[in-house]
């Protein structure tokens, strides 16, 4: 069964918390604990990338700037279902996938029909700080959680864009933001919350998970105001995922 929506207003419940247990929680119960911090850190990243948006900028410039985002995520999918025994979790991949190929080329389709020519590949610069660290990742659930992140970072940055263009009476890519990529971003959350619920069984998987939706996080938020990468506190190395999954 699907679980349902966390409104942005959700309690935090730091008692619920399987760190201050020092045991698993119930999948469920720490799917919710997830998803608390992960609005909690949305809200923040919210202020944050809007102050960051320049006013030179244009509409052209910022659907630039999302392909390479979109490119990276079809990237990072297509490698994790390589090595993805799990069918049900393959498959998702796959969907995904080609959902963020339609994403790229439906705004390359916007760029041209606003004047401007897409013809610069993505792919010329290197690669994000949260690409090559979720390439790093090995187990079901801390890329489930990570994408789970990644994919709210995703939604939050169009909803952020069709803002934008709402202002600045451009309908038409705000609609392509919020339905065009927006509906297809509600189904990879769903599948990312919902298979979650089968591999974040026991306390390693959940600390796995943890540690993979905090990082992925504070990657974002370096990403949209780059002096805190200077700031910030070294991260801890990975621990070595266990054998099998």
């Amino acid at each position: 069964m699907r679980p349902p929506s966390t409104p942005l207003d959700f309690p935090m419940a730091p008692e619920g918390s399987s760190r201050s247990r020092g045991q698993a929680l119930d999948p469920q119960a720490f799917l919710e604990e997830l998803q608390r911090e992960l609005l909690r850190s949305l809200a923040r990243l919210g202020e944050q990338s809007r102050a960051a948006i320049p006013e030179s900028a244009t509409v052209t410039d910022l659907l630039s700037s999302a392909l390479r985002d979109e490119i990276e995520i079809a990237e990072i999918a297509a490698q994790w279902l390589t090595d993805e025994p799990d069918l049900d979790l393959r498959l998702g991949l796959a969907r995904q996938v080609g959902d963020e190929a339609r994403h790229f080329e439906m705004m390359c389709d916007r760029v041209r029909e606003l004047g401007s020519d897409p013809t610069s590949d993505p792919r010329t610069r290197a690669h994000s700080a949260i690409f090559r660290y979720l390439r790093g990742l090995q187990t079901p659930a801390e890329r489930l959680a990570a994408g789970l992140a990644r994919e709210g970072v995703a939604r939050l940055r169009n909803a952020l864009l069709a803002e934008v263009c709402t202002a600045r009476g451009d309908d038409r890519t705000a609609q392509l933001c919020l339905e065009g990529v927006g509906e297809d971003e509600v189904r990879h959350l769903d599948f990312c919350r919902r298979e979650l619920l089968r591999y974040a069984l026991t306390t390693e998987d959940q600390e796995a998970a943890r540690r993979a939706m905090a990082r992925t996080l504070q990657l974002a938020e370096e990403a949209s105001d780059p002096s805190r990468a200077a700031k910030a506190p070294p991260a801890p190395p990975p621990e070595p995922t266990a054998a099998g999954r």
